[in-house]
């Protein structure tokens, strides 16, 4: 017995000895120590030995084991040091080589300048009106009817209106203004809303025009609203979208739902004021048009003018989008042509 516990502690260090590798010595740990070992059976039938023996077989297979244990693991730290820095210097990366490009998407512009507009007027307190509240498949009597826009009235004519089949009355929205209606017959003063989407008209597709682009709608009813307010609210959207301080001029205009109307001018991105092809010379852009509610198109909604008031604003995205990055063709946009979107 002692002789056999003399020859496993030699054939188990000698094969520790000549092991090249982490993946070698957990087999000789496998066949020397596991409960399956000759080793560990030699332990478990001790008990069949006399005391005499057991007193010397006993310790010296403890020893062995020891012995064993210890070789085993002195080595294993020596060849997992060694295959570790193998591995590193086989997975080493020159980080002096150029990187790989890979290609990844960009958001629209026209929907960067949504996003925009839509944050701005957000930390002014306006929420943004959802989708049902601002169909683009409209009725007469939501786009021009609840609007105060008379019978006559030219934005009626097939010229400007897409009429679907579906039924006569039933139209391709020309503006976001109907946003206001749905809005208004669906809450209650205080109302402070934006309204951003897509619209159609009849127009001739060229540099400045298309028969579809997007347009954003705003709305605030209120007790004590005024056309200071208006102005305001207008100016400071324009301070922080342009980044700076810039001149703004108010003109009066008329629009069927707004009383008094104003288009909004800023002073021209390009020629600072001077003059210019893009103002056509005047030194301003029409930016968008505004005015208050007009107190018909309260009552349509319930809404009594004698205690409430409010002023709306409807603003072109593509028309902002192209003074700000200085866009000379509006059929970009629409285009997808890579070499304009991958500027943005």
């Amino acid at each position: 017995m002692q002789q056999t516990l003399e020859k496993i502690r030699t054939d188990a260090l000698s094969a520790i000895d000549s092991a090249d590798s982490t993946a070698k010595l957990e087999e000789i740990r496998n066949e020397y120590l596991s409960r399956k070992s000759e080793l560990t059976n030699i332990k478990k039938n001790l008990k069949d030995l006399s005391n005499e023996e057991k007193r010397i077989i006993g310790p010296l297979a403890n020893k062995i084991s020891s012995d064993i244990e210890t070789k085993l693991n002195e080595k294993h730290n020596i060849l997992y040091k060694k295959e570790l820095n193998e591995k590193l210097e086989k997975d080493r990366v020159d980080v002096t080589l150029p990187g790989s490009f890979v290609p990844y998407g960009k958001v629209h512009p026209l929907t960067r300048t949504i996003d925009e507009i839509v944050e701005i007027f957000q930390g002014m307190g306006f929420s943004l009106v959802h989708n049902e509240n601002s169909p683009e498949v409209e009725t007469e009597y939501f786009n021009f009817d609840m609007l105060n826009t008379p019978k006559d009235h030219p934005a009626r004519d097939m010229q400007d209106t897409f009429y679907t089949k579906v039924a006569p009355n039933v139209v391709l929205r020309s503006q976001t203004s109907g946003a206001q209606i749905h809005q208004m017959l669906t809450s209650k003063p205080p109302i402070r809303v934006i309204s951003p989407g897509r619209v159609y008209r009849k127009e001739s597709v060229s540099a400045r025009k298309n028969n579809l682009f997007h347009q954003i709608e705003g709305l605030i009813v209120d007790k004590d609203t005024t056309f200071a307010d208006l102005k305001g609210v207008m100016n400071e959207f324009l301070r922080l979208y342009f980044g700076a301080s810039r001149p703004t001029r108010f003109r009066s205009s008329f629009f069927p739902f707004t009383e008094p109307s104003a288009e909004v001018d800023v002073q021209c991105i390009m020629c600072e004021g001077k003059g210019c092809r893009t103002c056509s010379g005047t030194g301003w852009l029409e930016i968008l048009g505004c005015g208050m509610v007009d107190p018909n198109v309260l009552r349509n909604v319930g809404v009594d003018p004698e205690i409430y008031s409010g002023f709306a604003f409807g603003m072109g995205v593509e028309r902002l989008s192209m003074l700000k990055w200085g866009i000379d063709d509006i059929r970009l946009f629409f285009n997808n042509d890579i070499r304009f979107l991958k500027q943005f």
